[in-house]
């Protein structure tokens, strides 16, 4: 029986060993008996998931589950925040002084928990700027609220550019979308039309790097909607667009017209495995990649395969004769590189691709994708 017991007890200490954390740690100086606590910024709600009351040197060290996706923490005494993420399993270490923690903190162990540091410093100088010129009583009430909303459009246009399209499937991008100026969040993604484009730039990063992840939905349910309230204030206004039709789906919709002049939404195409093509059929590897495209149709199609091609070809009648005899689905975004369609899919460049399954879910993009008919198989 003790043979017994003491394999167990060393079986459960292996597979304790083995369970996947994440850990965050570090020191915060000046801070003796005060209360430093771990919390979880939920999608609806922050809960403190651990805590500690500081000794003289400050030495703190906190652990939890990994997670399947990015996940962020703060650390918080009192007023004063330090926001992390964490992906999986990493070491996440802090050094800082009370009571100035939130802005003088040394942060290492995660590219993205430097990013998210660079973004609250400038969130935190934005806030002081506005207040400065808020408290110029030389200033009209008009020209403080013009200069104000003009400091907010450019650091909008700076993170955006810097921050959210250049890298929409990281975790500080996602951090930037929900940055606030006071109460208002700085990023309004209900009604201003390119303040939803970033939200759904990063919502199908996250489709596609983390498909079941609860922010990703959450995010795309955010873009959604705000792209139904931009539809019906449009129909509002040129009185040509049924409201009542918009509907939210598993994909950011898409509604071109095709080569013979037909409209064609993306969304129509649940319950088929859909290959969501960007093309320019001017390019010079344009008829290597259709020859791809036409055996992969052609082996699939009768499965529950269908192609989805968005060209962005400059010309329209080339456009048409090159799409002619081909017998997927072909439509053609007329905006070009300015296209709408490119900034929400955040395509950087052409050819570029997604997978959606049959319920209409983003599962893949060409750059996590290693073999395409692989996938293509797996999906049917």
């Amino acid at each position: 029986m003790k043979k017994y017991l003491m394999i167990a007890v060393a079986a459960l200490a292996i597979a304790s060993c083995s369970e996947k954390k994440f850990h965050v740690e570090g020191s915060i100086s000046n801070a003796k008996d005060s209360l430093l606590l771990l919390e979880n910024v939920g999608i609806e709600e922050i809960t403190v998931v651990d805590s500690v009351r500081l000794d003289a040197d400050g030495t703190f060290s906190f652990s939890g589950d990994a997670q399947d996706s990015p996940e962020f923490y703060r650390l918080r005494i009192a007023g004063q925040i330090i926001n992390v993420s964490i992906d999986s399993t990493e070491t996440v270490t802090v050094k800082a002084q009370y009571p100035q923690m939130a802005t003088d903190y040394e942060i290492s162990g995660s590219d993205n928990c430097l990013k998210i540091k660079e973004l609250a410093l400038k969130q935190i100088d934005l806030r002081q700027r506005a207040i400065a010129v808020n408290e110029n009583e030389s200033l009209t009430v008009e020209a403080t609220n013009d200069s104000i909303l003009s400091m907010i459009r450019q650091y909008k246009d700076e993170v955006k550019k810097d921050y959210i399209y250049a890298a929409p499937d990281k975790a500080y991008a996602y951090f930037a979308l929900f940055q606030t100026l006071g109460d208002m969040l700085l990023f309004n993604p209900r009604t201003d039309r390119e303040d939803i484009k970033a939200f759904a730039a990063v919502a199908t990063s996250w489709d596609s790097n983390y498909p079941n992840s609860a922010r990703g939905a959450n995010l795309h349910n955010i873009a959604i909607e705000g792209m139904k309230n931009v539809r019906i204030n449009d129909a509002a206004r040129n009185q040509n667009i049924d409201a009542s039709k918009i509907s939210s789906a598993g994909v950011i919709d898409i509604a071109l017209r095709d080569n013979k002049g037909k409209m064609r939404r993306l969304t129509d195409l649940k319950g088929q495995v859909v290959l969501l093509d960007f093309h320019v059929f001017a390019a010079n590897e344009s008829p290597a990649r259709i020859l791809l495209l036409r055996e992969l149709y052609n082996k699939y199609h009768k499965q529950g395969l269908e192609i989805y091609q968005v060209s962005i070809d400059p010309d329209e009648h080339f456009w048409k004769q090159q799409t002619a005899a081909l017998p997927w689905i072909n439509v053609r975004d007329g905006e070009g590189l300015q296209s709408q369609t490119l900034a929400i899919y955040n395509v950087q460049g052409i050819p570029d691709y997604f997978l959606i399954d049959r319920g209409n879910n983003i599962v893949g993009r060409a750059q996590n994708i290693k073999d395409l008919e692989e996938a293509i198989k797996n999906l049917l």
